[in-house]
């Protein structure tokens, strides 16, 4: 695999573009000017972190939005309490029951989304945002590890379950998150379920190169339904997302200070919710797709040696052609779903 990937000249060269924003815009500003009105949004894990800021921007900008939640009476609490009006009209918030790690849990929350008649309604965005990061081993399911399970398999299930609703409308987009922690492993076709010895950290960097497969497959298969996906890392935050981190973990790892200071390469969650809502919204992107963006743009390859080379950029192996169509290919024989299969 090439450090300067293209994928064919049909699909997206991984290179900035020129957005016009960058590391310090938040989602209001990648989302001033832009009307939602009339456009359907799913965001999972709306409730909490980047996915709050996520959900503030599309309803503001008249979206109508659905949050599935582990947690349905918590999430509704939290978005009243942001300001989020509840409804299923313009600007307005509903919230829904789904528990990712419980593929039963996936397939109720698509079938009521989608109706009686299986095609409801059509879908605009899809943000698959919740996830679990470095978190002590457990299995779900039939011994899956769980957060290649909650990240990866838990959203490839509901996004193909949703590909009806997601294919019935115009133009469609759907945003994975990654993170920078793709550098930390390739997904391991090997060992996926970590069955010779867990760790935690390699557990989740597999989780996070496999949403930017997933991206780059996902492309690949529904562009000529007019559907696009993005992978994207939202920058370091200080979220809920870090629950699972001791704080002496977090202060050795320079992420904040002793007295708690959070250090300032980590973003605001209304910044770290910027590069979402960007590539779920942005104009620039029309008939693009595949790609793993950053700081609201497409990101570069990742050059290798550099100073920035752990935190900028995306390693190869996360945008990887072969192993996106093998690990679309292993995710629907594991799950069961597969909307693009004969």
């Amino acid at each position: 695999m090439s450090e300067n990937p293209t994928h064919g000249t049909s699909l997206t060269p991984q290179h900035n573009i020129g957005s016009g924003f960058g590391r310090d815009s938040t989602a209001a500003d990648v989302i001033a000017g832009i009307d939602l009105r009339g456009k359907t949004a799913m965001v999972t894990g709306g409730y909490s972190g980047l996915g709050l800021e996520t959900v503030r921007a599309l309803a503001s900008a008249g979206a109508t939005v659905v949050v599935p939640a582990r947690r349905p009476e918590h999430a509704l609490e939290v978005l009243a309490e942001a300001g989020i009006p509840a409804g299923t009209g313009a600007g307005e918030v509903s919230v829904a029951g789904l528990d990712l790690a419980e593929q039963s849990s996936v397939k109720e929350f698509a079938a009521a989304f989608l109706g009686p008649e299986g095609t409801g309604r059509s879908l605009d965005i899809l943000i698959n945002n919740a996830a679990i990061m470095a978190s002590p081993e457990r299995r779900v399911g039939p011994g899956w590890e769980s957060q290649f399970a909650t990240n990866h398999l838990g959203h490839f299930a509901l996004t193909n379950l949703l590909w009806p609703a997601l294919s019935a409308g115009s133009g469609a987009r759907v945003v994975s998150l990654s993170s920078t922690g793709h550098k930390i492993s390739p997904v391991r076709f090997d060992d996926i379920n970590f069955e010779t010895g867990y760790n935690k950290w390699a557990a989740y960097g597999q989780a996070k190169t496999a949403n930017a497969l997933f991206a780059v497959q996902l492309d690949a298969l529904g562009r000529d339904a007019g559907v696009r996906a993005f992978a994207v890392h939202p920058g370091g935050i200080m979220t809920e997302l870090q629950r699972h981190l001791p704080r002496e973990e977090m202060i050795a790892a320079g992420w904040m200070d002793e007295d708690g200071k959070v250090d300032s390469r980590f973003k605001t969650p209304a910044q770290g919710a910027a590069t979402s809502v960007w590539a779920a919204t942005s104009p620039a992107l029309e008939g693009m797709g595949g790609v793993y963006c950053e700081d609201c743009d497409i990101a570069e390859p990742t050059l290798e040696g550099s100073p920035e080379a752990r935190i900028r950029g995306v390693n190869a192996h996360a945008v990887d052609r072969a192993d996106a169509a093998r690990l679309w290919t292993l995710s629907a024989e594991l799950t069961g779903v597969n909307a693009f299969g004969r």
